[in-house]
């Protein structure tokens, strides 16, 4: 699928959020528009997940038909950027190093899989008709998350940064590891189906 809406780019994309109060980190919302893409809720659209952003009282208030258009088309071209990532089963996490402050990573990463992917892939129903192997896939990464919040109480500790570095890129692999085998065990085989209209 070639992508009606180019994105803009991170750093403009971090930007436009800036200026319209999203508090949501840009990492968190492509992993939310990734759960949401591979989601087996076909009434969820990108306009719900996008709206789904801001607490229920501050979404954004559009004041023109023109800045609505230019709201949605940036939204939907990072969608659009995040289907082509999931068509080709190609969801990655932020890359890291040791220097980063791992505390705020791993807090970071808790949001990302948890608030971004899982919540994405459920997108506002707890009971969805999926296979159960999947469902325990998608328990397991809530789970994974649990173990990031776990790793950053451990820095505040002072415990031995090069294990929990280490720790940290074992979690990514198993998060990643997860999420490409529900992409290629049940979103891909109909990817067609789930290719979302914004409206």
């Amino acid at each position: 699928m070639k992508s009606e809406n180019k994105y803009i780019g991170d750093d403009k994309f971090k930007k436009f959020l800036e200026h319209y109060k999203c508090e949501a980190p840009l990492e968190v919302i492509k992993m939310r528009f990734a759960g949401a893409i591979c989601s087996p809720n076909t009434d969820l659209r990108p306009t719900d997940v996008i709206s789904s952003l801001w607490p229920e009282n501050a979404v954004p208030r559009l004041e023109t038909k023109n800045e609505a258009e230019l709201f949605f088309k940036f939204f939907m071209g990072l969608w659009d950027e995040m289907f082509l990532a999931v068509k080709n089963n190609n969801i990655k996490l932020s890359r890291i190093s040791i220097n980063d402050d791992l505390a705020a990573v791993c807090r970071e990463r808790f949001e990302a899989v948890e608030s971004g992917y899982v919540e994405g892939f459920f997108g506002g129903k707890d009971n969805l008709k999926i296979p159960a192997y999947i469902a325990e896939i998608v328990d397991s990464l809530s789970q994974l998350a649990l173990l990031y919040k776990s790793l950053a109480a451990k820095i505040e500790k002072k415990d031995n940064l090069q294990n929990i570095f280490d720790a940290i890129i074992d979690c990514d692999k198993m998060a990643m590891k997860s999420i490409g085998f529900v992409i290629e065990n049940y979103t891909l085989p109909h990817i067609a189906e789930l290719q979302r209209k914004p409206n």
